[in-house]
């Protein structure tokens, strides 16, 4: 492995994590923020929800602008952006002016993860674009997990607003470094002719190719039924099995390990095996799992029981986002602007839908969060077998 490899997979994989540290490395500071702004709660939840939105709608359009105008300017502009509503946050005295900033962060946001993907592609292909996904996943695939812990013991040593200074500074560090440390990786020959209109309607013909259509969707639903067990698991496993702040967290830890170890194991399985084959087996554990997750929740199973289906579960994100991110993106290398962002919106979309319902029956039942994963997983299940195992040659990937 070269170091350009690595540098690239370590720059492009910070960037694809800015999603992530957007949406949840504010929330434990979430009272503090209302109590400043003297809002409601469910008020100031709405910055939460305007940033998944952000982030949502800004990988729709900055994708679709990046197979147009290359793919630096768009990033390096969406990162200048990013650093000044960060640091705009905590400097405004409205909460509603707050919830805005929170909704140009995400906008801007969106342009590190739609385009990491996407240099991704212009660079790598086929089993070596797998290796790299891989690397990528080492760098941004535990951000979900443990931006929330990392916030909370931020807030130890600063306040809320010295979460959005701390953003500030990333996002200068990310400008100076996406300057210095990368090139442009869409060459002249390979943007798209003529007007935005015609980068826009790219996203159409995507819809269309089903293969591609059934990759992104797996790929959503997994991620789907994790931002549920990141919103329903702190409610869970502290208010219903009473572990403490700090016991949380471990379990936290843990399972962004086990993300990070099936991830490399992929990079590694896929220079001996199809990648569609990986795809299978992964999104079979996970299956599996969140079956018997799902039966320990209604029967009311000790804690044990709960986190080691939890453990599996988790851990297949690895797997699967690495191999369905890389089979999606393989063929897409003429828009892959757009691809990325098809890519990035679904998870956010369908995440926005689950979260809210792993919390549907109160805090003291974990049924809901049991049946949201395992509907997330079977739908994909379901998802693979009826569109990508239809094309036997794919398996061959």
């Amino acid at each position: 492995m070269d170091k350009n490899f690595l540098k690239l997979a370590i720059i492009l994989g910070i960037l694809a994590g800015l999603g992530p540290l957007v949406t949840d490395l504010y929330i434990p500071s979430l009272p503090t923020v209302s109590n400043f702004f003297n809002a409601s709660t469910s008020t100031t939840q709405l910055s939460l929800t305007t940033s998944l939105l952000g982030l949502a709608i800004g990988q729709i359009i900055i994708g679709p602008i990046s197979d147009k105008t290359g793919r630096r300017k768009p990033l390096i502009l969406s990162l200048i952006i990013f650093t000044l509503s960060s640091l705009l946050c905590p400097l405004t005295s409205s909460i509603y002016i707050f919830i805005l900033m929170r909704f140009l962060q995400g906008l801007a946001g969106a342009g590190g993860i739609v385009i990491s993907r996407a240099m991704a592609r212009d660079i790598y292909s086929g089993k070596l674009l797998v290796q790299f996904f891989s690397m990528l996943m080492l760098v941004n695939g535990i951000a979900p997990i443990i931006s929330p812990v990392l916030g909370a013991q931020l807030l130890r040593f600063v306040n809320w607003k010295g979460i959005f200074y701390i953003l500030t500074f990333l996002g200068i560090l990310l400008c100076i470094t996406v300057w210095i440390g990368t090139r442009e990786s869409l060459p002249l020959n390979k943007r798209i002719n003529g007007n935005l209109k015609n980068s826009f309607v790219s996203l159409i013909y995507l819809f269309r190719d089903k293969i591609f259509i059934g990759y992104t969707f797996i790929q959503g639903f997994i991620l789907a039924g994790m931002f549920g067990y990141i919103s329903a698991s702190p409610f869970v496993i502290q208010d219903i099995y009473g572990l403490s702040a700090q016991q949380f967290s471990l379990c936290f830890a843990i399972n962004g390990l086990g993300i990070v170890l099936t991830t490399q194991i992929s990079g590694h399985l896929a220079k001996k095996f199809a990648i569609n084959k990986i795809l299978g087996v992964g999104l079979l554990i996970s299956f599996l799992g969140s079956l018997i997750l799902f039966a320990m929740t209604v029967i009311n199973g000790p804690l044990i029981s709960i986190l080691i289906p939890l453990f599996i579960v988790i851990s297949s994100v690895g797997t699967i986002t690495t191999t369905t991110g890389s089979l999606a993106m393989d063929p897409k290398g003429d828009n892959a602007g757009s691809a990325s962002s098809l890519l990035g919106f679904v998870p956010f979309a369908l995440g926005a839908l689950a979260s809210p319902l792993v919390g549907i029956a109160g805090e003291k039942t974990s049924v809901p969060m049991g049946i949201v994963i395992l509907f997330c997983n079977a739908a994909a299940a379901l998802i693979f077998i009826f569109t990508i195992c239809k094309y036997k040659k794919q398996l061959d990937i």
